[in-house]
């Protein structure tokens, strides 16, 4: 498969943070089956957004060998904060569309920033990504991992703390070579 420049910039993430850092427990499984789905979502449009996120939700229902998708916003969404407002009506949208419990939800953008935190506090970087995401995740195949992994409730603490171990110049220096 040939990959678009966005598309690469976010598989290679997906690889070398998420799964190279063991940021989340689901991802290496269906990484190494093939089984991520990576689509660019170009359109500056937020009624052209949401209608890719049902897109995909109905691609995930047509093909159970895909595990999760994530959408990738090229050219909207800049802005962190008009991200939270998408996030929020896409999450509205899934629940309306019949989706909740189906799917689930994951939020990644180049400037996340925690409610409470300082925009350069490395703890944000667990949630930053080179692109504004919306990553679709199939919650039986979450609930089935949760069973193998000892204290999941602690993933949070834990990524903090290796963020914490690795630095703010390690992610900046990763976010700043990964974009050109």
């Amino acid at each position: 498969m040939t990959y678009s420049p966005a598309q690469l910039a976010v598989k290679n993430w997906l690889n070398d943070i998420v799964i190279g850092h063991n940021f989340c427990p689901f991802a290496k499984q269906p990484a190494l089956q093939d089984k991520v789905r990576f689509v660019e979502q170009g359109s500056k449009k937020q009624a052209d957004i949401l209608q890719g996120l049902i897109d995909e939700c109905q691609f995930l229902d047509a093909n159970k060998d895909v595990e999760t998708s994530l959408l990738i916003i090229t050219h909207a969404c800049a802005d962190f904060y008009q991200y939270l407002d998408l996030l929020d009506i896409a999450n509205e949208l899934l629940v309306a569309s019949h989706y909740e419990g189906v799917y689930q939800l994951a939020s990644f953008h180049p400037q996340y920033c925690f409610d409470g935190c300082d925009f350069d506090d490395v703890a944000n970087y667990t949630n930053r990504a080179p692109y504004p995401l919306l990553h679709l995740i199939r919650e039986d195949m979450l609930e089935t991992v949760l069973k193998s992994v000892v204290d999941p409730e602690l993933i949070p603490e834990r990524n903090i703390e290796k963020c914490e171990s690795l630095g703010v110049e390690y992610f900046q220096r990763y976010f700043s070579s990964s974009q050109k």
